[in-house]
């Protein structure tokens, strides 16, 4: 296993759409999930997308930790998600509300923004093992799910965002009291 450097906003690799995997148990795919577990722990993140890591394949891996679980005032009824693995995902939103949260993201190390999220979403995709998954997600759950399979359509989450007066880096956007509870209405 391998810590892998994380692509920036600007490199190339972010701004291409990933591949579909074609076989999600072969050998390569694990070595490349493996890496990509150390790295998303080493970088202290919620989530990681290959492209990311350089490597343009559809493949996220994310966690919902139990502390940020139950600070979660999206859904008060969260709970921790363990580490998902998820070979080609596809998600579908299961609402037309959103709502604005603030986001972070290892290719934009420093950063912060308030994005608008579908507040509820269904995710299905394959395991490394070749099983299917398919699950209902909501609050940070739904929230970064969404965030991690944007990287596969090269999207980073400052182009989701509708007011970049909320986009900035963290210790700057610390000192102002800005509250994200109301839903924003958005079309599907």
């Amino acid at each position: 296993m391998a810590i892998l450097k994380i692509a920036r906003m600007g490199h190339p690799m972010l701004h291409q759409r990933a591949e579909a995997v074609a076989d999600p148990t072969a050998p390569e795919i694990k070595a490349l999930i493996a890496d990509m577990i150390e790295t998303m722990a080493d970088a202290d993140g919620a989530g990681l997308a290959a492209p990311q890591v350089h490597v343009p394949k559809r493949v996220v891996i994310f966690r919902v930790a139990s502390q940020r679980a139950a600070e979660d005032a999206e859904d008060q009824e969260a709970e921790p998600v363990g580490l998902t693995v998820l070979v080609n995902p596809v998600v579908e939103p299961l609402t037309r509300e959103t709502a604005l949260g603030w986001e972070r993201c290892l290719s934009l190390p420093g950063l912060i923004g308030a994005v608008p999220r579908y507040t509820r979403v269904r995710y299905r995709g394959v395991t490394p093992e070749g099983a299917a998954i398919e699950r209902e997600a909501s609050g940070f759950h739904a929230r970064v799910i969404q965030h991690e399979c944007d990287h596969l359509d090269d999207i980073l989450y400052p182009m989701r965002m509708t007011d970049l007066t909320l986009f900035g880096f963290i210790e700057e956007m610390r000192g102002r009291r800005l509250t994200l509870d109301e839903p924003v209405a958005e079309a599907v």
